[in-house]
């Protein structure tokens, strides 16, 4: 019987393997890396240390900022994404919540591309609906904002309720 392949070691398909999450560190090991760079910080305690609080504080601002923008207009989500993506670099439970949502979205969009045209068409309609709708909630009331050019203003001021 062989050994399975540590996390990082390519699979016979050449694929790399995901990473290991039944040991109980919180940050990737030095073997787990695929980085050389990374994997020199992570042998040093020190370096090891400094990384991961920049790493974490980094990832978590961005993620928060991210979460504060998904009721607002604005890519909230994608940014959401971005700010796990900077947690994950270093930390494993951050990889576990991205595997979640990657396979969620996976699933999401392997769902709407089985519907037919026009599932897939009121989906955005919806999608859009509730877009402008935050838009024009945040213009109605907190008005337009004065970076916004003088052409773009006129034609905002034509929407009812935005002033």
């Amino acid at each position: 019987m062989t050994e399975p392949n540590r996390a990082g070691d390519p699979r016979p398909d050449g694929a790399p393997n995901p990473v290991d999450y039944s040991d109980r560190n919180a940050t990737l090991d030095a073997d787990e890396d695929r980085w050389a760079w990374r994997a020199r910080l992570r042998r040093n305690r020190l370096t090891h240390a400094i990384w991961r609080t920049v790493v974490g504080v980094v990832g978590g601002v961005v993620t928060i900022a991210g979460l504060i923008m998904v009721p607002a207009p604005g890519p909230g989500w994608l940014v959401v994404f971005f700010g796990l993506l900077i947690l994950a670099s270093e930390f494993e439970f951050a990889q576990q919540w991205l595997d979640v949502a990657k396979r969620q979205v996976g699933r999401w969009n392997d769902w709407i591309m089985r519907q037919a045209i026009w599932v897939r068409g009121v989906v955005a309609l919806g999608t859009l609906l509730i877009v402008w709708g935050v838009i024009w909630g945040y213009l109605a009331w907190a008005g337009i904002p004065h970076f916004v050019p003088q052409w773009a203003e006129q034609l905002l001021t034509r929407v009812p309720g935005v002033d």
